[in-house]
């Protein structure tokens, strides 16, 4: 058998019997897995060890992108985007921060410049993968501050590329250029904007055409396919592969099957996680512990609490809520997996020392061990932070947000203002949109259909076939670069508010105007042999056909259209993302599952009662793929049942917990208990039934038995009308339980 199937099968079997001991302990399974790859790694010398650590990072590898890509599934970026600045500035806040602590830390040992720089880059970014499983574990994800940590830690992940790239640059250079770092944006919006866009117009078309060939096993193959597929693509373009499933997630997020795909590849995510961890507790060196004991004891202390005081300072620098920036802060005092990644990118380069990727691994480790209590720890000093802060700065917090809601009223009465603010941000959107399609198409025309026309039409007709190909392939996005918005309201208003405003935007139109010509000069110059001044003037005849063209406009118009139904497809079928917020009030829609063996199945909402025994209000009832909206008391609840509830997030959170714990015990869930029989009843003339329908005595519910049929005198088997009246010597066949049969029997 290969030694990689025998070191996971080990892994698993201690990770088992450790991840009990830590549930029956109430401690956070996260530490279980990290003990648990301590003691099958390699560097305990008292137990039997794996063979192969590098097959186990393997299996980590597919744990990390696992859990990024459930993570995008849960997380969309309309988020972000409807959230503004906020997670940006904070996030560079406590990046920046935490590059100058690890900097100065490096300097206190005397360590090289470069190991300063990648050190600081380790120390920057908290770890989305352990915080999103300390939250699962502690049943934090529905709070309200766990949804801005996530949408910061993203934009962490995001800039960290951007990192990378600089230290990279830095390693092979030893020299900062700014125009490399504009590329690497530039490079990284092209990808992200791509990804995007293709993905929401495409992905929901394909699974709407091939729904009817979809069930839970093949939603299972296609969404993982599709998951490692831009992983794969990611890191061909020089990303993480789990950046690109992230990236699929957020994607498969806007679609309609998000919440079957998310239980799919749960089971998956929850195994791959798993060998993640054990696989960060392989990596424990005792001898590196020793050995710079004081290194790592100085840098968990700068982790643990520089990211304590500079995270809870920047979420309250953006959020101005005290109980929310402490929540935060202290939710991120730990590095993980990215700080494994700048710190082989340094060892890969050669310009870092050898002793700093073990002592990144064991400040990880150590400040993972201490994520879950930070978090339990975090309610209460957020509330001695603000019980200590006196009256003047409550008063001085309150009159600047008074300030604030003053000024922002008053910018709301400035509606030029506002023009010119929604003009340019829907321009500056549509045009880097479509400005990302044309230079995708261009490039695939280049790389795929140039080499093929060539090869059937020889080098000329060719090389002239493709160019009129990849024109009109880029005719449904020129035009809206030139057209869109030229005409819209705000235009049209700041025109005519002064001459000044009007020249302005009548300059804006132009620079459009000449971003349409350059994208056809680029492809016209390309394939034609003639003097610039005549390509400049086929450029500008194909642009005057592509604004008249009827059959382009319709093309770009129905393209859009299709792309905005795609992306606003789950909202307007009121599927409802996990733990969305609700405006202006403390109330969140979320998501719970009825377990299997639950003491609530077959009981009606009436009798559950929820609203009185925990302040929550069942809004919709979810069900093998049907959907029961504003249910009423009659409604029953059954096995493997999601209910939409609305409530507080605690009021959530306990009925959550309550869901698990209601459950039969193992005594009770015996098949041969709940077995159904079928037997046959002849009416007698005292029989309670005579004279009454199913519909009058509400037969289910009064015997926790089914009528199938009554026999007539033929033999022959027939159904009963809810409004058929029973007689007497009616042959009635009955389903049920045998001790409700036994009962029934006895009674009619």
């Amino acid at each position: 058998m290969s030694s990689l199937i025998t070191d996971l099968a080990y892994i698993l079997v201690v990770a088992s019997i450790v991840t009990i001991i830590f549930k029956r302990l109430k401690q956070p399974l996260v530490l279980g897995y990290i003990v648990a790859g301590f003691l099958a790694g390699p560097h305990m010398p008292y137990t039997p060890s794996v063979s192969s650590v590098e097959g186990i990072e393997e299996w980590s590898d597919l744990g990390v992108i696992f859990l990024m890509f459930t993570l995008g599934l849960e997380f969309s970026f309309k988020k972000i985007f409807k959230m503004g600045m906020q997670p940006i500035l904070t996030a560079i806040m406590i990046m920046c921060c935490m590059i100058g602590v690890g900097g100065v830390i490096a300097a206190l040992f005397g360590w090289s410049s470069m190991d300063r720089l990648f050190l600081g880059g380790m120390l920057s970014m908290s770890s989305t993968t352990i915080i999103y499983k300390a939250y699962d574990d502690l049943g934090l994800r529905t709070k309200s501050f766990a949804s801005g940590v996530i949408s910061v830690l993203i934009i962490e992940d995001i800039l960290g590329i951007l990192l990378m790239v600089m230290l990279s640059a830095l390693a092979v250079s030893m020299e900062f250029h700014g125009f490399e770092l504009i590329k690497s944006l530039m490079k990284l919006g092209f990808f992200l904007m791509l990804w995007f866009l293709v993905g929401i117009y495409l992905l929901p078309i394909l699974l709407r055409k091939a729904k009817n060939y979809i069930n839970s096993e093949t939603l299972l193959v296609v969404s993982v396919g599709l998951c490692f597929l831009l992983a794969v693509i990611a890191d061909e373009v020089g990303y993480s592969p789990a950046f690109g499933a992230f990236m699929m997630g957020s994607i498969l997020a806007e679609t309609l099957e998000a919440e079957n795909i998310e239980k799919s590849v749960s089971s998956l995510r929850d195994l791959f996680g798993a060998v993640f961890f054990v696989s960060v507790g392989m990596m424990v060196e005792p001898q590196v512990l020793a050995e710079y004991w004081l290194p790592i004891l100085v840098l968990t202390f700068a982790v643990v609490f520089g990211q304590m005081f500079f995270g809870s300072l920047s979420y309250y620098a953006m959020s101005g809520n005290v109980q929310t920036a402490v929540r935060s802060g202290f939710s991120m005092v730990q590095i993980g997996e990215f700080a494994f990644i700048i710190a082989g990118l340094g060892q890969e380069l050669g310009v870092t020392s050898q002793f700093l990727y073990p002592v990144v691994v064991a400040v990880s480790i150590i400040t993972t061990f201490l994520t879950p209590y930070a978090i339990k720890l975090s309610p209460k000093a957020a509330g001695r932070i603000e019980s200590s802060l006196g009256n003047s700065i409550h008063s001085h917090i309150s009159h600047d947000k008074k300030l604030s809601v003053k000024k922002r009223m008053e910018r709301a009465r400035l509606s030029k203002g506002l023009a010119w603010k929604s003009l340019l941000s829907a321009i500056l959107f549509h045009t880097a949109a479509y400005l990302t399609i044309s230079i995708a198409l261009t490039m695939f025309s280049y790389a795929t259909l140039l080499p093929l026309f060539k090869y059937f039409l020889g080098e000329w007709y060719g090389t002239l076939t493709c160019g009129i190909v990849t024109l009109l392939l880029l005719s449904p996005c020129i035009r809206p670069i030139v057209i869109k918005k030229n005409n819209s309201r705000e235009a049209k208003y700041l025109i005519s508010s002064g001459k000044m405003t009007a020249f302005m935007v009548r300059l804006i139109m132009t620079m459009k105007v000449i971003l349409g010509l350059l994208i056809i000069y680029n492809v016209v110059s390309f394939v034609s042999p003639l003097w610039w001044i005549w390509n400049v003037l086929i450029s500008v005849a194909a642009l005057v056909l592509m604004i008249v063209s009827r059959i382009v406009k319709y093309i770009s118009i129905k393209v859009e259209r299709t792309f905005k139904q795609n992306l606003q497809l789950r909202e307007q079928q009121n599927m409802l993302s996990y733990g969305r917020r609700l405006k202006g009030k403390d109330l969140q829609i979320s998501r719970v599952m009825i377990p299997v063996h639950s003491r609530w199945s077959g009981k009606t909402l009436a009798q559950l009662h929820f609203g009185k025994t925990d302040g929550v209000h069942i809004v919709a009832i979810l069900r093998s793929g049907y959907r029961i909206n504003i249910p009423g008391g009659s409604h029953r609840i059954y096995p493997n049942d999601e209910l939409e509830v609305v409530g507080g997030a605690e009021a959530i959170q306990s009925l959550r917990a309550r869901s698990e714990q209601e459950v039969l015990p193992l005594q009770e869930q015996s098949k041969e208990k709940h077995k159904l029989s079928i037997i046959s009843i002849r009416l007698q003339d005292s029989s309670p039934l005579i004279g009454q329908t199913l519909q009058n005595i509400d037969f289910r519910l009064r015997y926790h038995c089914m009528v199938v049929g009554v026999e007539n005198e033929e033999g022959h088997l027939g159904t009963v009308p809810a409004k058929r009246k029973f007689a007497q010597d009616d042959i009635v066949w009955v389903v049920g339980e045998e001790a409700d049969l036994s009962m029934l029997s006895m009674v009619i």
